[in-house]
C-alpha cells in the first residue's frame, strides 16, 4: 500500500475515494524511561528512550491506518497528517494520531 502526505501520487491516477481513515496509538512512558530521559535533560543530548517510543507509536499508527484503508478496499492513502500529543496528569502518555484519505489508484 502506498502512503503519502501529498494529495496525489506521481504517475498514479486516483480512480476512487473510499473515505477518511484514522488511527490513534497511545503509549505510556514508565518510571524507568522517565528516569533515563531526565538524565539526558540534565546532561544534554537526545533522548533515545523517548525517540524510540515515538518511532514505535508512529509506525503502529501508520500500520493500523493501512489496515483500515485495506478493509475499505483501498490500495493507497493520500494526504496523511501525523499529530503528536502528550496526555495524562503528569504528561506520561504519548498519543500519535494519523489521518488520511483512503483511495484506489491505478
Amino acid at each position: 500500500m502506498i502512503v503519502t502526505t501529498t494529495p496525489s501520487i506521481e504517475g498514479k491516477k486516483i480512480v476512487e475515494y473510499k473515505g477518511i481513515v484514522s488511527s490513534e496509538v497511545i503509549v505510556g512512558v514508565n518510571l524507568v524511561k522517565d528516569f533515563f530521559a531526565s538524565i539526558t535533560d540534565i546532561f544534554g543530548g537526545r533522548s533515545g528512550t523517548y525517540e524510540n517510543e515515538l518511532i514505535r507509536a508512529r509506525e503502529e499508527a501508520l500500520q493500523e491506518l493501512q489496515n483500515r484503508a485495506a478493509i475499505l478496499g483501498a490500495n493507497a492513502v493520500v494526504g496523511i497528517d501525523i499529530d503528536y500529543e502528550v496526555l495524562g496528569a503528569n504528561g506520561s502518555m504519548l498519543m500519535v494520531s494519523v489521518t488520511g484519505t483512503a483511495v484506489v489508484v491505478e
